[in-house]
């Protein structure tokens, strides 16, 4: 189940507790990408609070919206730079995008491994992804008003192994969202402070969200079960040898004498 595309428009963009998240976690993704200037920039789910910076420099910015989210205009004040997409249907050329982030779509999506495949399609070899996850032990997941708490959320080994298992090779991996979740001016106002003390003590336990960067691989080939070979094949079919002893039951005739 996917968040309404209205409801996490107006969490960013309206209030003060989704314009703080916005500011970490692009932050953090700009920590990881400090120069996209010429490269060809998209985002899946939710991802355009995160992309307004590569607007100046990248050559294409492009956020992909899923049709169960629904779309938005965006940026409001510019020509649109968002679609509404199948989720593992991309109008995407094969290995067209240089970087790609990922909020609010992999957690929510009904078939993650099908999401995979197609981000690894369109991903050049060599480019990266940074998929923003909720994190399983932190507090934004567990609490109802904000975009985390729905959908499935992931330990950093579960999202370590999506990207593994789909033509990804885990590069680096970071945190964010370290001030509770409360839309409250009393804890607004000490957020990035807290956001900072987070960023020196813990890389992943208490944020809110994973920030794990991946880079595409060449796919590896993997071997064809009908060509492997068992060790020690079961013969069904072959026929049953006979027994070298005789039963019990043959040893004797009908008159009491031992069958020679």
């Amino acid at each position: 189940m996917y968040n309404d595309v209205c409801e996490l428009r107006d969490f960013y963009y309206t209030t003060a507790l989704g314009r703080a998240a916005q500011k970490a976690m692009r932050d953090r993704l700009m920590t990881c990408w400090p120069s996209v200037k010429g490269m060809s920039v998209a985002g899946f789910g939710f991802a355009a609070p995160l992309l307004r910076p590569c607007l100046s420099e990248a050559a294409r910015v492009i956020t992909l919206m899923p049709g169960p989210q629904g779309v938005m205009h965006w940026p409001a004040e510019m020509a649109n730079h968002s679609v509404l997409v199948d989720e593992t249907n991309w109008p995407l050329a094969t290995d067209s995008v240089d970087r790609l982030v990922m909020l609010h779509g992999v957690e929510t999506s009904e078939r993650p491994a099908a999401l995979m495949e197609e981000a690894a399609r369109v991903l050049r070899i060599g480019g990266k992804a940074v998929l923003v996850l909720p994190n399983r032990s932190g507090l934004w997941a567990r609490r109802d008003g904000t975009p985390f708490s729905l959908g499935r959320p992931y330990s950093l080994g579960q999202a370590q192994t999506l990207c593994s298992e789909h033509g990804f090779q885990v590069d680096n991996h970071s945190a964010a969202l370290f001030f509770p979740p409360r839309d409250r001016k009393s804890w607004l106002r000490w957020a990035m402070m807290l956001e900072g003390m987070g960023q020196r003590l813990s890389r992943r336990h208490a944020g809110g969200v994973l920030l794990v960067e991946a880079t595409r691989i060449p796919d590896t080939p993997r071997p064809s079960g009908l060509v492997e070979r068992e060790g020690k094949p079961l013969r069904i079919l072959n026929p049953v040898p006979s027994p070298t002893v005789r039963p019990a039951w043959r040893a004797y005739r009908g008159d009491g004498r031992q069958d020679g």
